[in-house]
């Protein structure tokens, strides 16, 4: 399945290949391309491949989310589905490989992995080594080439991704989030680089696309923040009227995680699982952090003469990481043997 923005020749190239190639079912996905690329798309219909169109560019991830649905529905049977770039950036030989190490392994999500060396162009190296980190602190997984187009992806994973609302680029870093929650193995495997004139096909963005990848990233800080200022709000409240730390510490906690519970799970890790396996071990998690957090608070009012309020900023600051690490590999993340 190929989405495609103002395709060129490499897409007719590409499909005749895998046609050659014994593909029968190659899905096209037109994301609003203009009218001087029409001749493109008639030029790839007449190996019988299903193209399917939207009438303006809704973005790549809105295009994968397209192909994946008609797949899914008109192939019912399929082991899954496997995603390549229209911009000649994957070989039919990579695509064929990948295709076959998802029919070995119908239960992972399988990447074709680049190697960015010297000869990469340089918004593709540095972007991939800044995502590559980022991505390993969120899913605690060293993914080598995060961005990468040509995937397979298990027919039962397929169908979890449709409920990502991403519509852009950030949709695949997205894909690679909810694996790490689903329990899903990552494999990569090893595929040709290939970088036409530079890569000066690719319809990436270095800034917009970027940010937008980025603020993904950012999304359990976003939560962090404004769970931290309900919950301080509300402790700051309840320690001028009664001048009780635990007591204030417990309100602070308790009113705070209705929004951060919501939040954590739905918009940061995209878990599916049932609340009776996750919750009991969110609040326990609260209770510990917020027992953490307490004894800290008195250890730098009686050690350093520090006032409550700034002791309770500087103690949740010190848990921050602790928290996110033990959300992401303990609360939210399905195990599976």
């Amino acid at each position: 399945m190929i989405p495609a923005l103002n395709p060129q020749v490499e897409l007719v190239a590409l499909v005749g290949q895998l046609s050659a190639a014994g593909v029968n079912t190659i899905v096209i996905v037109d994301d609003g391309s203009s009218r001087e690329t029409a001749s493109t798309f008639e030029a790839v219909s007449r190996y019988g491949v299903h193209v399917l169109r939207h009438a303006v560019n809704l973005g790549k991830g809105a295009a994968l989310k397209t192909g994946i649905n008609y797949a899914l529905c008109n192939f019912p049977d399929a082991v899954g589905v496997v995603t390549g770039d229209a911009d000649g950036q994957h070989s039919a030989a990579d695509i064929l490989k990948i295709g076959e190490l998802l029919s070995e392994r119908p239960d992972a999500l399988i990447l074709g992995r680049r190697e960015f060396g010297p000869s990469a162009p340089s918004r593709s190296r540095v972007g991939n080594i800044l995502t590559s980190l980022a991505v390993q602190l969120l899913i605690g997984k060293r993914i080598s080439d995060t961005q990468t187009g040509l995937r397979g992806i298990p027919a039962g994973f397929a169908r979890q991704l449709l409920s990502i609302a991403s519509p852009g680029y950030e949709f695949e870093l997205d894909m690679l989030i909810t694996a790490k929650h689903e329990g899903r193995r990552i494999v990569e495997a090893p595929i040709e680089t290939i970088y036409l004139a530079g890569n000066a096909s690719s319809h990436f963005n270095p800034l917009r696309d970027s940010m937008r990848v980025y603020f993904a990233l950012l999304r359990f800080t976003g939560v962090a923040l404004v769970t931290a200022v309900i919950d301080n709000a509300v402790f700051l409240m309840a320690f001028q009227y009664g001048g009780n730390i635990l007591g204030s510490q417990i309100l602070g906690r308790a009113v705070a995680v209705i929004f951060n519970y919501t939040a954590a799970r739905k918009a940061v890790f995209f878990s599916h699982r049932k609340h009776v396996e996750t919750l009991p071990a969110y609040l326990l998690l609260v209770f510990a952090s917020g027992l953490a957090s307490y004894t800290l608070i008195r250890m730098f009012g009686i050690t350093f003469g520090w006032r409550v309020f700034p002791s309770k900023l500087i103690a949740e600051s010190l848990l921050f990481l602790v928290n996110f690490l033990i959300q992401r590999d303990w609360v939210f993340t399905r195990r599976r043997n």
